[in-house]
């Protein structure tokens, strides 16, 4: 019966005069998400609206779960389009489509409402009226069903445009904003559970993500990096395409590890990882930086370590986990499908190199001091770094 979808959409209705742009975002990103599915998709906006008309065959379940991925859609409902022929037929349609969609009887007991929105207003009876005249017709063909106007088991909408819309069914999707309506951001990606958490968080405000991973050989191994990859690939699925930066960090850390005091190793490896991901973000385009830190979680992200770590970064770093707690995290990463991926045993460069008792309050000036010793080397390995990463572009 489901041929068509009405999409629904949330922030982008108070665009003002810009919220077309938006509309056309969404769009865009609806027609890409459908063109990995199965079948002939028709997407156009219209009054506050977006339609997809289905062509031939389709999947059902998989359509849905493609448009549940689409930043923007805050509802999608299956819909039974019907033409304009006058009261007594859509009343007839409205049967038909309570008989086929919800198998209602006139045994049924349910509790329901009638919601009617006239958007063409051309149309001759009032909302109220459709109102009316549908919940007696559907009163006298399912004895069993009962009036609430307040809190009713089921609402049947119908929405009454060039065509007519009938839906019972509000599937949700994600909310946010159409990816690319928001400028572009570089995540700091490694195999734990939050940044991918973090950049699903960021993409969800309507940036295109890229990535940046720091890894270790021989210290990680390349399980490791495919682990990786197939993070930026689930978060992908939401954000779409994103080019992942694969910068081997071995010799940065080793010589950290050789002249710095092993109590500030982390402190001083992130900063180096900023510097570097600033770097990358200029190459692409990046205006912000992107981070999994949450305040306290461990050595490194507490308030004191977070400010020396952004002393070395000119753009902004975003870090949407911030005031979250683990549980937390874990469930927004089950709720986008990177959970299982993350907890995998292989370990990043982050997890290898660390001190058994780092600091927590470092002090910038003693951190800068540390990290003059490596004035004489740091420099040629970093452009090494830079010049020898690989890049990948993932969907």
């Amino acid at each position: 019966m489901f041929s068509t979808f009405l999409i629904k959409y949330g922030e982008i209705a108070i665009k003002g005069k810009n919220r077309h742009l938006f509309e056309e975002a969404l769009v865009n990103q609806i027609r890409h998400a459908l063109s990995k599915v199965d079948g002939s998709f028709s997407v156009m906006r219209e009054q506050g609206r977006i339609y997809i008309d289905c062509e031939g065959s389709f999947d059902y379940d998989e359509t849905v779960e493609a448009l549940q991925r689409v930043f923007g859609i805050v509802g999608i409902c299956p819909v039974m389009k019907v033409e304009d022929k006058g009261i007594d037929e859509l009343a007839g349609d409205v049967i038909r489509f309570l008989e086929e969609t919800l198998e209602l009887t006139p045994q049924n007991v349910i509790t329901f409402k009638v919601m009617t929105r006239r958007a063409n207003k051309s149309y001759p009876i009032p909302s109220m009226e459709v109102n009316s005249e549908l919940g007696g017709r559907i009163l006298e063909a399912f004895p069993g069903l009962q009036v609430d106007v307040h809190n009713p088991e089921l609402v049947l909408h119908v929405e009454i445009r060039e065509k007519i819309y009938i839906y019972s069914k509000i599937i949700p999707g994600p909310g946010g904003m159409p990816v690319g309506t928001s400028g572009r951001a570089m995540l700091l990606l490694s195999g734990g559970i939050d940044s991918p958490v973090a950049g699903y968080m960021i993409g969800k405000r309507g940036v295109v993500i890229d990535a940046v991973y720091f890894h270790a050989p021989p210290y990680t191994s390349e399980r490791a990096k495919e682990k990786v990859v197939d993070l930026a690939k689930l978060v992908a699925r939401y954000t779409g395409p994103i080019r992942l930066h694969v910068v081997n960090f071995t010799d940065i850390q080793l010589s950290i590890y050789e002249k710095c005091p092993h109590d500030e190793l982390t402190i001083i490896m992130r900063r180096y990882m900023m510097r570097i991901a600033e770097r990358f973000a200029a190459m692409d385009g990046s205006m912000a930086l992107i981070t999994g830190e949450s305040i306290g979680q461990v050595a490194s992200q507490t308030i004191q370590s977070l400010s020396v770590t952004n002393e070395v970064c000119a753009l902004p770093v975003f870090r949407p986990l911030i005031g979250f707690d683990k549980q937390e995290i874990v469930e927004v990463s089950k709720k986008i499908g990177t959970f299982e991926t993350s907890i995998l045993p292989f370990e990043d460069c982050c997890t290898i190199f660390v001190a058994k008792h780092p600091v927590t309050k470092p002090n910038l000036k003693v951190i800068q001091c540390s990290e003059c010793k490596l004035s004489d080397i740091i420099d040629g390995l970093v452009e090494t770094a830079i010049d020898t990463a690989e890049t990948i572009t993932v969907e």
